[in-house]
Parts: structure tokens; C-alpha cells; sequence
């Protein structure tokens, strides 16, 4: 086992959503010094009042060690507007910048130049390639990925991967700290992936799903449907639905992650008519107000609870076995159990293998039809799929 035990002090590059809930998982492990970055001064009193209020819930559940309290534990947490500052002294670094390739290379070309030698640098990336991030670091085997979810002190998955020149002593320090950060849902799971691919496993089944959903918005937007009603072919509300869900992540982050996935995977994967206006205009969510929804209450504005019935629940779980199965297919994962385990892990949703097993003949005929009709050639089945063999490699 590797000894992190000298590992003591934690930076965070970026103070947005992710960036503010990592470091207060950092605050909860017991790192003797966090020191979260934004060129933001605003951005950084926010983060630091959500911190707040996140470690004085923790608190009064009585999930922080024992003998922290929320005033302890804030005087390890130190807000700084310079980057060369914020790492000079670093064990490990983490990044969540915006998900743009440029902006991820030049904070890790700073990285590079200012953090100890020792230091872990991981990115926080939720799809895009360690590979071409670490490259712009010029010490390549320090270069992790370390993907969270969030809510980050809530959900219990980190997914860490393994770049092309990541070094094993990179690896497992990597897996042991990610072990040691707590979340309040139990114990973490470490998804531990070898080989990089767009999109990881959670990103990469959820956003190849996308596709049906970025189809399915587009036909709601030029026949008049109300959005509502296709996310309650989902879930019933209050729960959120994906378009709410795009909403609350950010229209401009699901557009940039189908850009990449529109240059790594395929084309069809760019954003459609709908979320492209919505960019456009500046309509990007819960952050701004509007988005798919109205949020200027802080929720969506949820009109109805009728369903439109334009979605087949089954339609989702088929395109995730589908690209499950690819996964098995290049090699990225060796066993299902463990894309079902990941699932489960980030997004609290049983993954696609278990249902899986007994309905790929149905799911494979599912899925051609779909494909016919909305002209979507990726979510054809593939041959993995269609034969059935992935149900001898469980584990």
C-alpha cells in the first residue's frame, strides 16, 4: 500500500462548482493546508461561503472527524488569486477548470513550471484526453486523472485515469488519496481505469445517450412540446429530468463536452438547433436564470406532470449497453461488473449490464429501429452487443 501520510497539503485550481466541493472533501480528509485558486475575487468569497455552510451541515450530522469542528478546519483553507501562490508547496494539485482543451493545457503548462517536483498534478476532467493535457506539463508521468461527481462530498465516485505516461507510483498514490477523501453516502469507490477513453465510463455511456436526448429536444422545440414533459417520460417531478439536469450542470458545459465528443467519437454528437440558440443567447441554466427552464426561483419551473410518451425508458438502457459494450471492445475495461459498480458509484442508477443480460436481443432490435428513425448512426448495436458475448466477461 502506498504512505500518504506525508501528503499534506491539497491546492485546487478553480473555485467553481467542482472546484469549491473538492476542497472541502480536502478540508474534511484532514489535509493540514488547502489553498483553493480563481483569478475571481468574487468567485472565491463565493466558494468560501459555500464551504461554509457545507462543513456547518457535515457538522451538525456529525460526519466530520472527531474533534474538527467547521471553525477548525476553515483555518486550513487558504484563497489565493495567483497560480505560481497556490502551488508552490503543493503534494498534489487538482484542476476544474471549464472543459476546453486550451484553458486545461495552459494551466497545466503553469503547473509544470511552479509546483514541487514531487508534486501529483490530476485534472479534474469529466471526458477529455490526460494524454494531451499532461503533454503540456512536460513532466507527463505526474499527470493523473481524477474525476469527480458531484455533489462531491455527497456521491462516493472518483473515477482515476491513467494517462498514456502516467507513472504506477502516480497511479496508486492517486487511488489512495481519492480512497481517503470522505463522502457522505459511505465508503468511496475508486473506479480505476487503465486506459484512457472520451468520457471515462460515466461520461462516456451518459453522454452517448445524449444523443437521443439532444434529438428528442430539438423535435420538442420545433413541434411546440413543453420540455417538461419529455423529462417526465423519465422521472416524476421534483426529480430532476436530463434537460433539467443539462440545466443545472450548464448549458455551455453539455455543449462543450459534445464538441469533444463530436471530434473524438462522431459528428452527431455536436449540439443541436436548440441547445446551440440557447448558447448563443446567453441562456445557460440555473447559473444565469434560464436555460431549457426558468430557474429565476432557484428550481425549474415545472408546469405540468404530464408525459409526452415520445421516450421508451428502455431506449436509454440500450444505447448504454451499447456503449458498454464498447468499451469491453477496446479495451478500456475488462469486465462489465465493473461498469455496472461505476454507475451505481457516480450516479446512483444501476448500470446497463444487469437488465442487460436478459434483453440484448430486444435492446439490439430497440436500437436499429431508433436508428432508422432518427437517423443516428452511432447508436447502432455493435457486435459485442448483438452477439451476446459480453455476458462471459463479468469479471
Amino acid at each position: 500500500m502506498v504512505n500518504i501520510e506525508w501528503f499534506k497539503e491539497f491546492a485546487v485550481i478553480g473555485a467553481g462548482t467542482m472546484g469549491r466541493e473538492i476542497a472541502q472533501v480536502a478540508l474534511m480528509a484532514g489535509f493540514k493546508k488547502v489553498v483553493l485558486y480563481s483569478r475571481s475575487q468574487q468567485t472565491l468569497d463565493k466558494a468560501l461561503k459555500f464551504i461554509e455552510n457545507g462543513l456547518q451541515k457535515m457538522e451538525l450530522k456529525g460526519k466530520l472527524n472527531e474533534d474538527a469542528t467547521t471553525n477548525l478546519l476553515k483555518k486550513n483553507l487558504f484563497l489565493v488569486r495567483d497560480v505560481e501562490k497556490a502551488v508552490e508547496n503543493a503534494d498534489i494539485v487538482i484542476e476544474s477548470v471549464p472543459e476546453i482543451m486550451d484553458l486545461k493545457q495552459e494551466i497545466f503548462n503553469k503547473l509544470g513550471k511552479y509546483a514541487p517536483k514531487h508534486a501529483i498534478l490530476a485534472t479534474n476532467t469529466s471526458t477529455m484526453s490526460i494524454k494531451k493535457i499532461a503533454e503540456a506539463s512536460n513532466r507527463p508521468d505526474k499527470v493523473i486523472g481524477m474525476h469527480f461527481f458531484t455533489p462531491v462530498p455527497v456521491l462516493r465516485l472518483i473515477e482515476v485515469i491513467r494517462g498514456e505516461k502516467t507513472s504506477q507510483e502516480t497511479f496508486e498514490t492517486a487511488v489512495e488519496i481519492g480512497k481517503n477523501l470522505p463522502a457522505l453516502k459511505g465508503k468511496r469507490y475508486i473506479a480505476k481505469i487503465e486506459k484512457e477513453s472520451p468520457g471515462f465510463i460515466v461520461n462516456r455511456l451518459t453522454i452517448a445517450s445524449s444523443l437521443l436526448l439532444n434529438w428528442l429536444l430539438d423535435v420538442a422545440t420545433e413541434k411546440g412540446i413543453p420540455y417538461e414533459k419529455i423529462d417526465n417520460d423519465f422521472v416524476t417531478p421534483p426529480e430532476f429530468g436530463p434537460f433539467a439536469k443539462w440545466d443545472y450542470f450548464g448549458i455551455d458545459v453539455v455543449c462543450d463536452s459534445m464538441n469533444y465528443f463530436a471530434k473524438e467519437l462522431s459528428p452527431e454528437f455536436e449540439p443541436g438547433k436548440t441547445l446551440t440558440n440557447l448558447l448563443k443567447e446567453g441562456n445557460l441554466g440555473k447559473k444565469t436564470g434560464k436555460g431549457i427552464y426558468d430557474w429565476s426561483e432557484g428550481k425549474p419551473n415545472i408546469k405540468t406532470k404530464e408525459k409526452a410518451e415520445l421516450f421508451n425508458p428502455e431506449h436509454y438502457y440500450a444505447i448504454q449497453l451499447n456503449e458498454g459494450c464498447r468499451l469491453l471492445e477496446e479495451g478500456i475495461v475488462s469486465n462489465y461488473k465493473s461498469v455496472d459498480d461505476t454507475m451505481l458509484a457516480g450516479m446512483d442508477l444501476p448500470g446497463p449490464f444487469g437488465p442487460g443480460k436478459k434483453n440484448y436481443v430486444k435492446w439490439t432490435k430497440m436500437l436499429e429501429e431508433l436508428s432508422e428513425k432518427t437517423g443516428l448512426t452511432y447508436i447502432k448495436p455493435c457486435e459485442l452487443m448483438k452477439s451476446g458475448e459480453f455476458v462471459k466477461m463479468r469479471k
